[in-house]
């Protein structure tokens, strides 16, 4: 088996799958990617067993063949070489793989892509349709709030409700919670699965810039996603997700708004005087001021800031972990946040003021209690 195809060509088309790769020791086929050649077309796959990702693209060949090439070894000789043409030809009988490219010769052992798994296929699926930067804002705006706490695997993952009105994407830690919702995304049928975070990762690292659409086909096992040259197929985590909307407090009397950016920095600043353990912020509401401040006892280290706001409510002390509204807050794109509490001991709500009529995001940050009411 020969074929030809051009460097850089080939490392774009590499790296988009190479995520998939898994360090199996056990499967040490894993590390390998996976060639086909079929009528001039090369298929590409990686695969972990939970999350497995193909991409195709035209090469320059007269007969069909499957081989396993080693993925590092292959990936740095490509990143090390000029763009040119490069020759591989593979003995289909004993694996071994030469590669030519310029005045270079390379020789490596693959091997038999017949026992490299096969990559599932979705079937008796359904199917819904949306825009590549729809589903990147979903990732983004959830992703950093999954667990890792792989004793409670649900969360590990993001929950997707699909329904005629609109289409949800939730993510918790227990400490704080996303729900980020699409008014404008909607699907045939009702139903609910959970994606796992790498996939996700995957997703978000290879959709394109220019809005495609991405095609989502699911069963109860898996889910597939296709777009461009590219499909990625994930085994769903099949747990029950928490009642997230049990958690979320509906009373909330006290309501700060405040610039996103301002709030951001003072946060920043603030937070590098706290407790290195706890990272705890005192934030004090008082008319139209907001008093942030942290200390750090052990090394007699505090600080203290004050912000102009718009507060409606009683005045209020309330403590929170200076990490998680500092990862919330970056994770909104709007000029101002408005934070919802109603008693010290009960969860903030951080939204965005304005933005998109059809995107509704909820943020939810559990408070940490303070020395002064404990």
């Amino acid at each position: 088996m020969r074929f030809i195809v051009s460097t850089s060509t080939l490392l774009k088309q590499l790296q988009s799958v190479s995520g998939a790769l898994s360090n199996s020791t056990v499967l040490p086929i894993l590390e390998n990617f996976l060639f086909e050649i079929k009528e001039g077309t090369l298929t590409i796959s990686a695969t972990d067993l939970q999350t497995s990702m193909t991409t195709s693209l035209a090469v320059e060949a007269k007969e069909n063949g499957r081989i396993a090439i080693p993925s590092r070894i292959l990936l740095d000789t490509l990143k090390s070489l000029p763009e040119q043409p490069v020759a591989f030809s593979v003995d289909e009988k004993t694996f071994a793989i030469e590669i030519n490219a310029g005045d270079g010769k390379y020789k490596l052992s693959g091997e038999n892509g017949e026992d490299f798994p096969k990559i599932p296929v979705v079937e008796n699926a359904s199917s819904v349709n949306l825009p590549a930067s729809v589903l990147a804002e979903a990732i983004n705006k959830t992703i950093f709030a999954v667990s890792n706490d792989e004793l409670r695997p649900a969360m590990t993952g993001v929950f997707v409700q699909l329904s005629a009105q609109n289409i949800t994407f939730v993510a918790t830690d227990a400490h704080k919670l996303v729900r980020y919702r699409r008014k404008d995304a909607k699907a045939a049928s009702t139903t609910t699965f959970i994606l796992p975070k790498k996939a996700l990762n995957l997703l978000k690292s290879s959709l394109p810039s220019e809005d495609v659409n991405v095609s989502i086909e699911y069963n109860t096992t898996s889910a597939f996603f296709k777009f461009g040259n590219i499909n990625l197929v994930c085994r769903l985590i099949d747990e029950r997700y928490p009642d997230y909307e049990a958690v979320i407090p509906q009373n909330n009397t006290n309501r700060l708004t405040i610039d996103r950016l301002a709030f951001l920095g003072s946060l920043n600043r603030v937070a590098i005087y706290a407790n290195k353990t706890t990272h705890q912020v005192r934030l004090k509401i008082s008319g139209s001021e907001l008093h942030i401040s942290s200390e750090d006892i052990d090394f007699a280290n505090e600080a203290h800031e004050r912000l102009s706001c718009q507060y409606e409510g009683e005045d209020l002390e309330i403590g929170f972990n200076a990490r998680f509204l500092i990862e919330m807050l970056k994770n909104l794109a709007c000029e101002e946040v408005s934070l919802e509490m109603s008693t010290p001991n009960r969860a903030g709500l951080l939204l965005p003021v304005g933005g998109d009529e059809n995107e509704d995001v909820l943020m939810l940050v559990m408070p940490v209690m303070l020395n002064s009411y404990a």
